[in-house]
């Protein structure tokens, strides 16, 4: 799915091939049905104006009814094409389109939302090369325009197809000599028709391509600017309150004007060529249907070769073979609405492919060479020679740790100034940092769990927010309620299964503390083997802080807890114990670990046999 055209086939290949190909054939049965109706029509057309020519002949007994019969035919012509063919063929492809988008939509999904934590790693590039701009647009916007064209397209160029088949033979049967041209024997009108048609429509295609290539950069570059314009209103929204907070709407403003007049500049030179288009496919298709399409039958009617009716039944063809070979002017804009969807669906492709690596994605830009691997759970969590830096192959550490070990149970501190490196260091732990080196070891089999300020998934219910990572069936309601009173949320139990709460997301309802109560229940009901603490009780006051630490310590026992607070000293229990083992403090870019005093619980000693590791990741 990295290439235009594999990202075209893949629905096809699928597993859903069975889905994709009973619609596509149904398409294709329906455009070659709706090709053939129109050699129908042509032919009804020139019953239709014969039967008007000859309304005054008097060998024409009952013209009017003559006439009538024509034109019911001509009509019932057109209502099984329009509605039968035409109707059910739109129905069966906007159908295609749905089902197709929704796949690659799915697909897209599987691949930012794996457990590589794809969907973070893409957005911590170095370039427009690594990190795709208005990943949102590429997934929402850019794939509905692809899928949608590419159908379009092949519905098009099926239609020229049978078209050139079904109408072409037409012209052959009608087909007669010409006075002048003898050497073209019985074939001479039909010559003449396939003629104008080969030298009118390939020129005026050319010209049509020329201004197309221009639309597709300005569509291209259309897209871009809006989704830019459109990301920075999402990022607004989201930090509405900081920005009155500060007074920034003048700045806001002034961000947004900018981002909009790339927005407004780029519409306009796209309007520009846009109207051009428009008034050249004006003037093409007059000539095509008022002059072209009569000339190559002139010359054999005014040889008196052919009657009027075959005349205007031959006009009719060649029109219509004019206007299907023209699909390709018709929809120029669109054919560039396409190469530019698809151009930023498979950069985006690309890009994820590049991240389905993590290690090779960051040793591209810098030093990567952490290793991950598990041993014996009497041994808990150890860190050894480990380097972080930022995106660089020559860059210096900003943070190193020689070793760190923390035994099962056993709780420590990550001490700092403001910029030394604690999040970081949680981060690596985590395989969320890419560059650096160093080996980290967890015990076998142990959950862990990465508890930062809040939880940010809107539109979800509440349950599903204290199950998290895990889906809401694995746990009962009574555990999940129990696990909410613990933290202090007891009051919304009644509303475990509900997405808001007076109408209002639980987002956008629950405060900064309350949040962070949430997640301490998912704490409380996963009970992980290892917890880091990210910053996780911020919100929260002095007693608070206090009763958080205690639950953890009162229903987690063995939790090996790994936290980063901004407090210069770790909160005790109220009876004055620690509640952290150890702490690790960061001065001048190097973490120490060393115990702390007092500390409330002994770990359980080590076996007295080393234990090997287990396994490498």
């Amino acid at each position: 799915m990295c290439s235009f055209w594999g990202l075209l086939r893949a629905y096809w290949t699928s597993e859903r091939w069975v889905e994709a190909w009973t619609l596509t054939i149904a398409i294709a049965l329906l455009t070659a049905a709706a090709s053939k109706a129109s050699v129908w029509m042509a032919m009804a057309s020139g019953e239709l104006i014969n039967s008007l020519v000859d309304i005054h002949d008097p060998f024409v007994v009952n013209p009017l009814n003559v006439i009538l019969a024509n034109a019911g035919i001509l009509v019932a012509i057109v209502a099984v094409k329009e509605i039968g063919f035409i109707g059910v063929r739109h129905l069966l492809s906007t159908t295609l389109h749905r089902k197709w988008r929704g796949w690659l939509n799915g697909r897209f999904g599987e691949a930012l939302l794996d457990e590589q934590h794809t969907h973070y790693h893409l957005q911590q590039g170095s370039s427009a090369e690594q990190t795709p701009d208005n990943i949102d647009q590429r997934i929402q916007e850019s794939i509905k325009g692809m899928t949608g064209g590419a159908i379009g397209l092949a519905m098009g160029v099926l239609g020229v197809t049978m078209s050139i088949l079904f109408v072409g033979q037409k012209l052959i049967e009608l087909s007669t000599p010409i006075p002048g041209l003898d050497f073209l024997g019985d074939y001479g009108s039909a010559t003449l028709a396939f003629t104008a048609i080969a030298l009118y429509v390939p020129v005026s295609t050319w010209i049509a391509m020329r201004i197309g290539r221009a639309l597709e950069k300005l569509t291209l570059a259309m897209q871009q600017s809006e989704g830019s314009y459109r990301s920075e209103l999402t990022t607004l929204l989201r930090r509405s309150f900081q920005v009155a907070a500060a007074n920034g709407e003048t700045v806001q403003k002034s961000l947004n004007d900018k981002l909009y007049r790339s927005v407004d500049n780029n519409w306009g030179r796209f309007n520009v060529f846009d109207a051009c288009y428009m008034s050249f496919t004006s003037i093409y298709n007059f000539f095509s249907a008022r002059i072209v399409a009569y000339i190559p039958g002139l010359l054999p009617y005014m040889g008196n070769t052919i009657s009027f009716k075959n005349y205007i039944t031959g006009s009719e063809l060649v029109g219509s073979m004019i206007n299907e070979c023209s699909w390709f002017i018709h929809v120029m804009p669109a054919i560039a609405n396409l190469k530019a969807n698809a151009r930023r669906v498979t950069e985006l492709a690309q890009a994820v492919e590049r991240v389905s690596q993590p290690s090779e994605y960051y040793r591209s830009t810098g030093v990567s060479e952490f290793k991950f691997a598990t041993q014996h759970e009497a041994f808990g969590v150890s860190v050894r020679g480990l380097e972080l830096m930022h995106r660089d192959s020559e860059a210096k550490a900003f943070l190193t740790l020689g070793n760190m070990r923390l035994r099962k149970g056993q709780w420590a501190y990550i001490k700092g100034d403001s910029g030394s490196g604690k999040t970081c260091l949680l981060k690596a732990m985590n395989g969320l940092w890419g560059y650096g080196r160093g080996e980290i070891f967890y015990p076998k089999d142990a959950a862990t769990m990465y508890a930062a300020q809040e939880v940010k998934l809107p539109g979800v219910s509440l349950k599903q927010l204290v199950c998290l990572p895990m889906d809401e069936s694995r746990f009962g309601d009574s555990s999940v309620a129990a696990a909410l009173h613990r933290a202090g949320m007891g009051d919304f139990i009644e509303n475990l299964g509900e997405e808001c709460r007076d109408g209002t997301s639980w987002d956008q309802l629950l405060s900064g503390g309350q949040k962070q109560k949430l997640v301490l229940a998912r704490i409380l009901l996963h009970k992980p083997a290892v917890l880091f603490l990210d910053e996780a009780t911020g919100a929260l006051d002095p007693d608070s802080k206090i009763a958080f630490h205690q639950a953890i310590k009162d229903h987690c026992a063995g939790t090996t807890v790994i936290s980063v607070m901004h407090e210069i000293e770790a909160p005790r229990s109220v009876s004055g114990e620690n509640f952290y083992t150890h702490i690790l403090e960061i001065n001048g870019g190097t973490a120490i670990q060393r115990p702390l005093l007092e500390t409330l619980v002994e770990p359980d000693p080590l076996p007295a046999t080393n234990f090997p590791l287990i396994a490498a990741e």
